[in-house]
């Protein structure tokens, strides 16, 4: 289906390093050096990749939904697990087929919404296509906070039979010291304000160093914490559209061309300059509990049917 730009939510900030961050590059090929040296930016600086953070937020969030019902999260990593496995959209597209290339695209993507659990409608899967996007993080102001400061830290494989350490087991890996600022910039598009406060609860995490990145987590490193410095929300729905997802159109033409006018005046901010930043973030999280509490009644519905 053609996408409708509906609205955007753009967040800025510093990821910061409480403890030795290692995110491994893989076994060094040069002849000197560490053997496990962190992945690195062009620069020679250490990089955080995008996809290290949303993967460990997507799992933390996960975790959440699962203890309330397991139809809430599907396990990206197999297949059979999928919300939607591979044999089940074969079935689907088979027998849609002898429709209208209109229909078929309208009912296919009808079922794919209606049949993607809550976390995979946030984060993509293979027939859905994220709405939430993070640039790798590379460091803050360089000049100031990145001297060509990596630590590097001795490691010992143990033999597990004589329980000490195993011949020529010795080696040495890198890691960023602690207090390294990185650039935090996260953009998401065309959510619906309970996926808004799913991804609230699980930035919160990452803002009371909750969730830790990277290697050696068990020997304390990666423990990470987010400051949001600032938030950019633009919406440009219509207001019965907000109440009533079947109407139409979905969004106030006046609405988007104010929008198209601040960025070509290159304020960009200006439809959003006046949020109440917290307000919306609680407003949010309401929506979300609540979704999931409708979510979690249409199962428990289903359920007793099904047994009758």
């Amino acid at each position: 289906m053609f996408e409708i730009f509906k609205n955007r939510l753009e967040i800025i900030g510093t990821l910061e390093t409480v403890t030795a961050l290692r995110i491994s590059a893989g076994r060094s090929t040069e002849p000197i050096g560490s053997d496990l040296p962190v992945i690195k930016d062009a620069f020679d600086r250490p990089l955080i990749p995008g996809s290290s953070l949303k993967g460990a937020l997507r799992s933390r969030l996960e975790s959440f939904l699962r203890g309330i019902h397991h139809d809430f999260a599907a396990n990206p990593a197999q297949e059979t697990e999928w919300s939607i496995p591979p044999d089940e959209m074969a079935s689907v597209k088979e027998r849609i087929k002898n429709l209208t290339p209109q229909e078929k695209e309208a009912q296919l993507h009808e079922y794919i919404l209606n049949n993607t659990d809550l976390v995979s409608s946030l984060f993509g899967s293979p027939w859905l296509a994220s709405k939430f996007q993070i640039r790798d993080l590379t460091v803050s102001q360089p000049d100031d906070n990145w001297f060509g400061q990596y630590q590097e830290r001795d490691g010992v494989a143990i033999d597990r039979d004589t329980e000490t350490a195993g011949d020529s087991k010795l080696y040495d890996f890198q890691v960023v010291p602690a207090g390294t600022p990185f650039i935090f910039h996260a953009v998401i598009e065309n959510a619906e304000e309970w996926e808004l406060g799913m991804l609230m609860i699980g930035l919160h995490q990452f803002q009371t160093e909750q969730i830790p990145l990277g290697g050696g987590r068990s020997r304390g490193l990666g423990v990470v914490k987010l400051i949001i410095k600032k938030m950019n929300w633009v919406d440009v729905r219509d207001e019965n559209y907000k109440r009533d997802k079947t109407y139409k159109p979905q969004t106030d033409p006046k609405k988007v061309q104010d929008y198209l006018k601040s960025l070509i005046n290159n304020s960009s901010n200006s439809a959003s300059s006046d949020i109440d930043t917290q307000s919306l973030k609680q407003a949010w999280a309401d929506v979300f509990i609540n979704h999931l509490s409708s979510e979690l009644q249409k199962r428990t519905n289903t359920t007793a049917t099904s047994s009758h």
